[in-house]
This record gives C-alpha cells, sequence and structure tokens, in this order.
C-alpha cells in the first residue's frame, strides 16, 4: 500500500523535474505516516519539506508542483491537500481500499509475504536448555519466540535455519551424573544425605529406576568418576529425548541440533582461543586466560580459562559463535533468557575481536513467565522439582492457547499466564476470540453453498455494493497486513502480529454482529462473501505464522 503510493510520488518528482517545475533531480526517501486526526486524511508526507533546501523555494511551492505532477493517482485517491508548512494528506479513495481485496484473494496464504530480506542466510538458535530435566513455560515462551521470529523472517524473505544448542559440557553435566548416581545407590538400599546442589525432580528418580533395571548393580562398584560419567551421557540422552519430543508437541522442530560437546571434541575450542591469543586480544593473569572485551565496550574484561585450567562457557560460546558464521550465516539471532542481558555485550565484544560485526548477532531477551491460575500465583521452583513443565501446560490449555499467549506480550516484558482464562471458551480468551473468527467466516461459507451462494472469484466482486463504513474499515486493516508483518519480521517482535489478530478480530465480529453477510441481494451476499474470506485468508496467514491452528469449527 505505502508502497503503491511511494513509487506514485517518486514519479510526480520526475515529471516535476521533466516539466521544469522543480530543477533540483533529487529523489529522497518518501516518508509516509498515518496522521493522528483521520481528517487529516489516510497518509500524509513531508517529502516538500525534506526537498526545501535542495530546491532553494518553499515548502508549499513545492508541494504545488508535486499535487499537479500526481494529477488523479489512477483513481487511487479521492482528494489530496496541502497543509501547514507544505505537507500533503491524501485521502485514498474506496475504490483502492476495495481493490487490496482483489491483492488479498490473488495471493492467497502468500498475502503479505516480501523480499526484505533478499534471500539472506539467518540463523535462529533458541530454547537450547541444559539437557539436565524438563522443559519449563519459560523455555516455552523462548520456543513460542523463536520460532514465530524465524516464521516471520522466512516470510519476509530470508533463508532461515533454526538451531538447538546442546549444552552437554561443563558442570551441569557432571552433576546431572552425581544426581543419578546418588538416586541409583538408593534405589539399590544405600542411605544416601542427597545433596541440595543436587537435581532433586522425579525424573532424576525415574531415570535412575531405568538404569537399576538396565545395568543391575554395575555401578555400586565402579569407580565414581567413570559412573558419574557414563550417567550424565546416558541421563542426558533421554532428558534430550524428551525435550524433543515435548517441543515437537508443542510444534516446534529444528532444522539442526548442535552439541557443546562436539566443540571440545573437534577442537574448536582451542582453536579459537588460539586466534584470540594471536591477535592479542587474550592476555595471562594470576594463572588465568582473560579477554580483552573492555576493548570492546564491555565494563570488565572475562575470563576464558579459570586458573585450574578449565574452559568457561564463554570460551565454548565464542568458538560456538564463530563457528556459526564459517558456516555461512549472514546473521545469527539468539533468544536468551533475561538473565542473560549481561552476557550481551561481552558476546558482542568478543566477536568483534574476531572481526565480526557487532551487528552480526542479534540477542532476543524473554523475561519470566508468572503462571496464575484463576488470577492467584501458582507456586515453582527449579532445582527442588516443584517447577510446572512446559508439556503439563499444553497438556492442560493446549497447544494453541500456550503458543498465543506466550507471545501477547513483548518477549522482554513480563508475562502472566492464566491457565482457567487460557482454557475458556468464550470472548474473554485472547486467542479463542481470534479463532472463532475464522470459524464464524467458514460457518458462513457452508451456509451460503447450502444456499447455493458461491464465494466471487477473483475481480467478480461488485465493490460497489461494499459501501457501509465498517467494510472499509476491514478492508484498511486488511491493507496494513503486509507492512505489519515486515515490520514485526525485522524487529523481531512476533507481539504485533498477536495484536493485529486481535484488532482484525475485533472489527469482524463487530461487523457480523450488526450485518448480515448473506442478505437478500445476492449481489450484496457475493461482495460480502469475498470480504469475509479475504479476513479469513488473512486470519489463517498470521495464526500459520505464530504456529496456531485456525479451526473450521468451534
Amino acid at each position: 500500500m505505502k508502497t503503491r503510493l511511494r513509487l506514485h510520488i517518486q514519479n510526480a518528482l520526475k515529471e516535476c523535474y521533466r516539466q521544469g517545475w522543480l530543477d533540483s533531480g533529487v529523489v529522497p526517501d518518501i516518508g509516509l505516516e498515518v496522521p493522528n486526526n483521520p481528517e487529516h486524511g489516510d497518509f500524509a508526507t513531508n517529502v516538500a519539506m525534506t526537498l526545501a533546501r535542495a530546491e532553494k523555494k518553499a515548502p508549499r511551492k513545492i508541494a504545488e508542483a508535486l499535487v499537479r505532477a500526481l494529477g488523479d493517482g489512477d483513481s487511487l485517491w479521492q482528494q489530496i491537500e496541502i497543509a501547514g508548512p507544505g505537507f500533503i494528506n491524501f485521502f485514498l479513495s474506496n475504490r483502492f481500499w476495495c481493490g487490496v481485496l482483489d491483492d488479498v484473494m490473488r495471493a492467497g496464504d502468500a498475502y503479505g509475504r516480501s523480499h526484505a530480506g533478499h534471500g539472506r542466510k539467518v540463523q535462529v538458535e533458541f530454547v537450547s536448555a541444559n539437557p539436565t530435566g524438563p522443559l519449563h513455560i519459560g523455555h516455552g515462551r523462548g520456543a513460542a519466540t523463536g520460532d514465530a521470529v524465524a516464521s516471520l523472517l522466512e516470510h519476509a524473505g530470508f533463508d532461515v535455519q533454526r538451531e538447538y544448542y546442546i549444552n552437554d559440557a561443563g558442570n551441569q553435566m557432571h552433576t546431572l551424573g552425581l544426581s543419578l548416581l546418588l538416586r541409583y545407590r538408593e534405589l539399590l538400599g544405600e542411605s544416601i544425605e542427597f545433596p541440595q546442589t543436587c537435581y532433586q525432580g522425579d525424573y532424576i528418580r525415574d531415570i535412575a529406576q531405568e538404569v537399576v533395571a538396565e545395568q543391575g548393580r554395575r555401578f555400586l562398584d565402579s569407580p565414581q568418576e567413570e559412573a558419574i560419567r557414563y550417567l550424565a551421557t546416558y541421563g542426558g540422552q533421554k532428558i534430550l529425548a524428551g525435550i524433543e519430543q515435548d517441543l515437537q508437541g508443542f510444534g516446534v522442530r529444528f532444522s539442526s541440533w548442535y552439541s557443546e560437546q562436539s566443540l571440545y571434541d573437534r577442537g574448536e575450542v582451542d582453536r579459537s582461543i588460539a586466534i584470540l591469543k594471536e591477535r592479542a586480544l587474550a592476555y595471562e593473569e594470576n594463572g588465568a586466560l582473560w579477554l580483552r572485551t573492555t576493548d570492546h565496550g564491555d565494563d570488565k574484561d572475562r575470563v576464558l580459562v579459570r586458573s585450574n585450567g578449565a574452559t568457561t562457557y564463554f570460551a565454548s560460546d565464542i568458538a560456538y559463535h564463530k563457528e556459526k558464521y564459517a558456516r555461512g550465516f549472514d546473521q545469527v539471532i539468539d533468544v536468551w533468557g533475561a538473565d542473560h542481558h549481561g552476557y550481551v555485550p561481552r558476546m558482542k565484544a568478543a566477536l568483534a575481536g574476531l572481526g565480526r560485526s557487532s551487528n552480526d548477532l542479534q540477542v532476543i531477551l524473554v523475561q519470566l513467565v508468572s503462571l496464575l491460575r484463576g488470577g492467584q500465583p501458582v507456586a515453582m521452583s527449579t532445582r527442588a522439582g516443584e517447577f510446572v513443565t512446559l508439556k503439563e501446560v499444553v497438556e492442560e490449555v493446549g497447544r494453541d492457547a500456550c503458543r498465543f499467549f506466550f507471545l501477547m506480550r513483548r518477549s522482554d516484558s513480563q508475562l502472566d499466564f492464566d491457565l482457567e482464562l487460557a482454557k475458556q471458551q468464550n470472548n474473554e480468551n485472547p486467542v479463542y476470540y481470534v479463532q472463532y473468527a475464522h470459524a464464524r467466516v467458514c460457518s458462513i461459507n457452508r451456509t451460503a453453498a447450502e444456499q447455493a451462494i458461491g464465494v466471487p472469484k477473483l475481480g467478480e466482486a461488485n465493490f460497489e455494493k461494499l459501501c457501509l463504513e465498517e467494510e472499509l474499515a476491514l478492508a484498511k486493516q486488511l491493507a496494513r497486513y503486509p507492512e505489519v508483518l515486515e515490520g514485526a519480521a525485522l524487529d523481531y517482535a512476533p507481539h504485533r502480529i498477536v495484536f493485529y489478530l486481535q484488532e482484525l478480530a475485533a472489527q469482524f465480529h463487530s461487523y457480523y454482529n450488526r450485518n448480515r453477510v448473506l442478505t437478500d441481494d445476492p449481489e450484496t451476499s457475493r461482495a460480502r462473501l469475498y470480504l469475509v474470506n479475504c479476513v479469513r485468508t488473512v486470519l489463517s496467514s498470521a495464526l500459520r505464522l505464530l504456529g496456531v491452528s485456525a479451526p473450521e469449527r468451534m
């Protein structure tokens, strides 16, 4: 919509130069804004003011020349006016707004796709929870966010890969192995004082029980470290399989599962450290190896290798991100918990030291989820094993409600998730309200078919029958969709799609409640069917991008 209007303005500028009405030859970026007051038109541009210096003319004189060159715009607008010091206000025609319906019908589910990404390779890495326990609802919000961002980027013309980084190296895996060993010994009759530092959940006992069934008393006499290594690997694989199953049930699938341990096995961590040393970006102090992250804006330098010779998570993360770019990704997007906000500058500093632009890494921070039941908080803890798992929430409220609720707010703002609200089958439940709009159109289609009234094909609808303000408002809302989509993709903001869906559903329900779609006049009925099926198409498309279904019956 804006693109079409910008093109008209650019062509008008060129006509002004051909006619000699203007003489700078400058064709700037055309800014278009929606005026706060509808009386000032559908769109306004300040291009006349931006050209004033180059033209050495008063903005209003430039605006007058432009308006003369713009003409009638092939019925694109009803009226153009010059306001204030030189704003040009456009009042678009009803014919133009209704013509958007043809755009929707022509493109179908592809309506709103763009080429903004120009095929650039982007990797979205998300969830990446340690394989030491099942996913909780915080992981679920990160999963919904990462998956929706990836879908939006694909829709905007990027070549996207989804990746899960398996944190299967380091101290947390040792703790998992020790936790399993202690529960294993307890199950075989030993009296065990279970440390608070170990993983407490029932899942640890369940896995230990499987080890007893498969291995018997084997690890009672084995060296402890040998037993811990085996159990850490065994338990990590079991837990990771459960994580993958839970994510599939949540509608999330990854292109790649990448092991942190493989970086060590292939020497990538050592190679990255060697490069940093060669570039004099790393130095030794007090027996440890440090990275000069302060050279790139971090508040203090960071340890790569501790004085005991153990590498830090930071060292393997640097190697991992270095390897991402080696795979050819132009842009890397990481979805992290909000508690990692302090990690962002040091990672950007490390990549800058390796010669990458800090903009090549974008981090989406995901805030905590507060779980409620009927407005009352649900108690949760982590290591004590009392947390509410993602699987439990999905089983209680359903995948659609779960994903929609996770995406209802900006990812970096805290979210209240009310389980009882998510289960309600009424308009108080936001996802039900949106899905019901889609189901309503499908119901109208079934009734129309019973009355032998078909949805018009492309170009067959009589737009003169769409004369109500509510019909024009729906067409305008549909016209906004491509711009909303592209903006949400480029800003990594899937919550904007949720807001848009709620607005579109509200407009449709209001229209439906006040007006009959199937009337006594066949032409009106067919035109209104055309309109509401365009609404259905956009509802379906947007819901799909969020990973939410568009039911035909409710």
